[in-house]
Formats: C-alpha cells, structure tokens, sequence
C-alpha cells in the first residue's frame, strides 16, 4: 500500500525473502524461443513480411512518396548544389591523402551518394570521402607500393612513363580496399552485426580522429612546402616524415608556401564567420568554392606552373573510365587494414547520422547503415573510387543550407557529374598547395577536439585516459596498428574497471529510506549491530578476491581469523575448566593462575584445520558470550556485527568462481555468528 502525505510517500508491505516473496507471487510460464523457432521464422514467408524487407532493404521506398516537393525541393536544390561544390573541391583534396591523381577523388564523391540516395535511412548525412579514411588508405597505398620511396605525387602529372605506371599501381590498390571494405560492411549489415561500432567508444573516436588529423596534417607538408618526402608506413613514420621535411626545409617552393599560408588563413577566417554568424546567414559562404576559382584564375593567369615551378593538378581525365578488377594478391595482404577502414567508417557515419536522427526525429537503422555504406563502396571501387563514409563539414554544409532529405546529396551528385564530365578541364592549373591548404581547412574541428581531453578528466577518467592513449597509439604506432591498440586498450580499462569496483559501506541519510555511501554525507544514521555493503559491479572470477578484501577492511574483521582465535581460545577454556582453574561469574570468567599466552605462529600445520572447524560448546557447562569479558591471558577480538547485508542490485552476474567465493565467505560468517543477508540478488545466482 502505498500513502500520499503531501510531498512525502508512506509504502506499507510484508517484509519479503526471495523464497516466500516466490511462493506469494507465481512468475509467470513463459516459453523461450528454440533456434529452430527463430530458424522457423526467419525462412518464412508472406506478403507483409516480404514488404517489410523490401521497405528495409530500399528505404527510398517509404521516404520518398511522402516527398514535400512544395515544401522541401528548393530547399534540398539549394543545399544540394552548396554540398555539390564543396564535395568536388573536398574529393581534389583528399585524394591527395590517397596519393592517387586528384581526378579521382571525383569518383568517390559520385558513386558513393548514388547507392547512399537509394540505400541509406540518414536523411542529412553527405556520403563520400572523409579525410580519416583517405589517411587510412593512402597508408595502404604507401606500403604497397613498389616504388613509393623514389616516386611522389607531388611530381607534376607531365611526366611519363614510370609515372604514370605508379599511379595506376596506387588506383589499382585503392580500389582494391575500397572494393573489400566495402564487402566487409556489406557481410556485416546482412548478419545484423551493426553492434561491433559499440566497441568503439565516443572517446576512442574522438581520440583516433584527432590523431589523424595529426597525420593529415603532417602528410599535407610536402604538398604545401612542394617537397619530395619518402613514403613512410611503419611505427613512429610520422615523426620520420617530419625528419624528411625539415631536413631539406631550403628546397621549400616560396610560391606554393605563400599560396596555402593565404589560402589557409583566409579559409580559417571564413568559416570562423559562417560558425560565428549561422543564424544570420542564409546560407554559409562557400569560401572553398571561392579560393579555389580565384587560385586558379590567379595560377593559370600568371602561368605558375612555368614561372615558379609550382605542382599543379594536371591533365584532368574527362567521364568515367572503366570498372576495374580487385587485384587478388591486394586483397589477401590488406583484410586487416580494410576490416578497421569499414568500422571506423561506418562508426563515423553512424555517429553523425545519430545526431542528426535525434534532432530531427526520424529513425535510423544501423544494419541498414552498413549495407549501404558497404554497397556504395563497392561500387566506388569498381569505378576506381576510394573509401567513402561522411565528412563532417560537408553534412554540416547540407543540413545548414536547408537539406531535408537525401534529394539534396542527388543534386550534389549532379555538380560532381558536371565536373566529371564537362568543366574539370579548368581545374587542371589549380595548385596542389592549394589543395592541401583546402585539406588542412576542413580539419579544424577535429583538431579542436584537444579540447575534450579537460572535459572528460571532469566527467570520466577512464575515458580521460582512453582518448589519450588512442592519440599516442594513433599518433606513433599509425591508424592502422594504432587502432587495434586502442581498441585493446579500451577493452583493458573495461577489465579493470570491473576487477577494481568501487565497492563502499552504506549509511541511511537524513532518518529516509535512502542509502548512500557513509563517507559522502554527515547526517547517518547505522543501525547498531548491522553493515551494509555495496558492490557496483558484476563478480567474476577476476574481481572475487578484490572484492573479499575490500569487505574484509568495510567489516574491520577477518571471519577465518576470527574463528581460529574462537577455537584457540575454546581449546584454553575447556583445558583450565578441566583443570578447575577457571571460575564462571555473572561478569564474565576468572582464571586463579597466570596463564602463558600462545601465538599464532606457535600453531602447528596440523593444527590448523582443527581451528577451522565450526565451534562447538556443547560439551561446555555454560554458554560462551565471545563478546563478554574474558580471562585477561584469552584473547578473542569482539565482534559488535550481528548482520551483513549485501547491497547486489547493480551486480549483472556471477561466475562459478564468483558464486563459490561468495558461499566460503557466507560460511565462514555463519560460524563466526553473523547472518549474512543478500539484497536485490538474483534468485537464480543462490538455487
């Protein structure tokens, strides 16, 4: 029952155990699904389940009849176009990260949106490349790479021969991850297994994405500075880059170095104001857009290329080549790498697509994620693209100008589609400083995410010190190795979050109904006689010890110990009352002579087990009270706790080790007479 009383509550109820709570209040029968049930239901078939599927697997389907083409196609036109521009100038620049030409970075931004358009069930999230993926496969490129160490991609695109042979290397290994990572999203949506992104924590992500940032930002040097630096992809070849750069710092191109400096400068400024001022701005002003036809009017007006000897993008290819075939050696000696490429790209993804589901409200489906990132990146691969996921600015650009659905990322299919096919020509004076300041340009809000380093020492230490150790692993070991690192190590703080709990006594606060820790709050009250203790986490094999130590100290007394001193001193007694040296009294025992103290350590081994067995006064003429006083010669500490509660409503599960640890311990504090009391268990833990 329970009583309304102003802002207070009374609950009046039976006081239960788990057996007579059970015996009361029946559960119900409830039968559990074999597999062959499920086996049963996932093979059958009818025409709602067979329409389900087909909503599931083409969500177009159910999004785009209910199209507000009053309401929404102007805005979706003008953000479409907006995301188009700067996808084309994003896919130049990224393809750089790839070391591929940057024609074909326009592949990527195409094919991608394409399959995302029919497949995807974000409606705001921009498919195509991202500058962490692009990393990630450049590194691939790199090591795979016969000639990396003797051949750049700084080199202007006139030259022949070997050149031209490598690059089509570098495309064919591009295309090769892009191809099987996309297989590997692909297998991973159709086995519903969209879950493996939980083992990617928001402060692992963010810890890996800042430390690419890092990379980019160092690969970017060589591009900027116009130098030519040896391909590095083993351990600690960031830092060998930097070596490179500033060894032959003096053969910097002046030209290229001021043109990204300005270009850099001016775009940080830009984008500043856009942030600053969004709520004033109809759309953001699409500073990309505008350096990059100013570069190259400025490169191809006062001839760069010959004047200063500056890198330019070259010979633009115009329309599709055909697709290509995964070389079979590429995809034996890359399943690693791609496996990381298609969880941190989907994880990226999914993130951004969660963000935007939340403040729009509309569901999203993460298995569904999987296929069509995986589907548009197997298709991005055969026509030479490389991995696609979602860059943040450039969604961020779709949804400030307006987007409503993924109508607006057709229309930036359609900008990229013009270049490809028509005006990519005027691009080919463009520098590729230009592009690398245009790069470094999008990553500010990664690199800004140093900040979350103050705020999650606040929060979390844990996750302080995940992010941390991600950026170090990421940072010196590479994406590829680093990642695999900081996975381990996050499952690591995981184990040992759970084999260090924080256990803790509790104390009523304030006379209520309400437990806390007894060091957190001065107004307590403890029943006399009675402990409760708490333990905040699951008890398994690797924590049971932690956790008997922990409740040793909470208790101040060792049952075991306890119960040999019982049965040392019971061995005293029996021998003096035979002896008739010992006299009973109301107050207590008298012993008539001096008696020698035995100590432990005079204890034989053999011995011991006879200390351990439960005490027995039967033989006694009288009752022991242990917490009386005794004959000064026999020690026994006294024990004011009558009864141990444990607190186990946050305890998930036990283990066999867990729950036989757990019954020597309510054993041992039978006999040394407390009663061991068990709150909110799990009845099927204590059968």
């Amino acid at each position: 029952m329970i009583e309304a009383i102003g802002n207070q509550y009374v609950v009046a109820r039976p006081v239960y155990s788990a057996n007579a709570f059970g015996e009361e209040h029946k559960k119900k029968q409830r039968r559990h699904k074999t597999f062959l049930d499920h086996l049963k239901q996932c093979c059958s078939c009818s025409t709602q389940k067979a329409k389900r599927i087909a909503l599931s697997s083409f969500p177009i389907a159910s999004w785009l009849p209910a199209y507000r083409i009053k309401e929404w196609l102007l805005s979706d036109i003008v953000s479409g176009i907006s995301t188009g521009m700067v996808a084309v100038l994003q896919g130049l620049a990224f393809a750089l990260l790839v070391t591929v030409p940057p024609g074909y970075g326009l592949y990527a931004a195409f094919f991608p949106v394409i399959i995302y358009f029919f497949l995807g069930t974000s409606r705001h999230i921009s498919v195509g490349p991202f500058p962490v993926l692009s990393m990630m496969v450049g590194a691939v490129v790199v090591r795979l790479t016969p000639t990396a160490d003797t051949a750049d991609p700084t080199v202007s695109n006139s030259s022949v021969g070997n050149d031209s042979a490598l690059d089509d290397h570098k495309v064919m290994v591009a295309a090769t991850v892009t191809i099987l990572s996309g297989i590997i999203q692909m297998l991973l949506g159709v086995l519903k297994l969209g879950f493996v992104v939980i083992y990617l924590s928001e402060s692992l992500i963010s810890g890996f994405t800042t430390a690419a940032a890092v990379h980019v930002l160092v690969s970017q040097l060589k591009f900027m500075l116009q130098l030519t630096v040896p391909a590095h992809t083993d351990p600690f070849s960031l830092f060998k880059v930097l070596i490179s750069v500033f060894s032959q710092i003096e053969k910097t191109n002046i030209a290229d170095l001021v043109t990204s400096l300005v270009i850099l400068f001016v775009v940080f400024v830009v984008k500043e104001i856009n942030q600053r001022y969004k709520a004033k701005l109809p759309v953001p002003i699409p500073i990309e857009l505008i350096m990059t036809v100013i570069a190259t009017g400025v490169s191809y007006g006062f001839d760069f290329k010959n004047r200063f000897k500056v890198a330019v993008i070259g010979e633009m290819k115009s329309g599709f080549q055909a697709p290509i075939t995964p070389d079979a050696q590429t995809l034996q000696d890359t399943i690693g790498d791609c496996f990381g490429i298609a969880v941190v790209g989907f994880a990226v993804a999914f993130s951004v697509a969660s963000v935007y589901s939340l403040k729009y409200d509309y569901p999203i489906d993460g298995n569904q994620e999987l296929i069509a990132l995986g589907v548009s990146n197997i298709c991005g691969g055969l026509f030479r693209g490389f991995a696609a996921s979602t860059a943040l600015s450039r969604s961020g650009v779709q949804e400030s100008t307006g987007g409503k659905t993924q109508i607006a990322g057709l229309i930036s299919a359609i900008i990229v589609l013009i270049v490809i096919l028509a005006i990519g020509f005027l691009l080919e004076p463009l520098q590729k400083s230009v592009l690398a300041a245009l790069a470094l340009g999008n990553l500010k809000g990664m690199l800004m995410q140093f900040t979350e380093i103050r705020r999650l020492w606040r929060k979390d230490k844990y996750d302080c010190i995940i992010w941390i150790m991600t950026f170090i692993f990421a940072v010196v070991l590479g994406l590829g190795l680093g990642l695999a690192a900081s996975v381990a190590f996050q499952l690591l703080t995981i184990v040992f979050r759970t084999q260090f709990p924080k256990c803790s006594m509790l104390a009523n606060v304030g006379r209520s109904n309400i437990y806390k820790n007894r060091k957190d709050y001065s107004d307590i009250y403890e029943p006399e006689g009675v402990k409760i203790f708490r333990c905040p986490s699951p008890l398994y094999f690797a924590n049971i010890g932690f956790f008997k130590r922990k409740l040793i100290d909470a208790v101040g007394f060792s049952p075991l110990r306890i119960l040999r001193k019982r049965n040392k001193a019971l061995k005293k007694i029996r021998k003096l009352q035979k002896k008739g040296l010992l006299q009973v009294t109301p107050k207590g025992f008298i012993c008539t002579v001096d008696c020698v103290k035995d100590s432990d350590e005079e204890l034989d081994n053999d011995k011991i087990e006879e200390l351990d067995q439960p005490i027995n006064t039967t033989d006694l003429p009288f009752q022991i009270d242990w917490n009386a006083d005794l004959p000064v010669n026999i020690v026994v500490p006294k024990i004011s706790l009558h009864s141990l509660i444990l607190d186990f409503s946050a305890v998930s599960f036990l283990d066999v080790s867990s729950m036989r640890g757990l019954k020597t311990m309510i054993s041992l504090r039978s006999l040394a007479g407390v009663n061991f009391l068990m709150m909110k268990s799990r009845t099927q833990y204590f059968s």
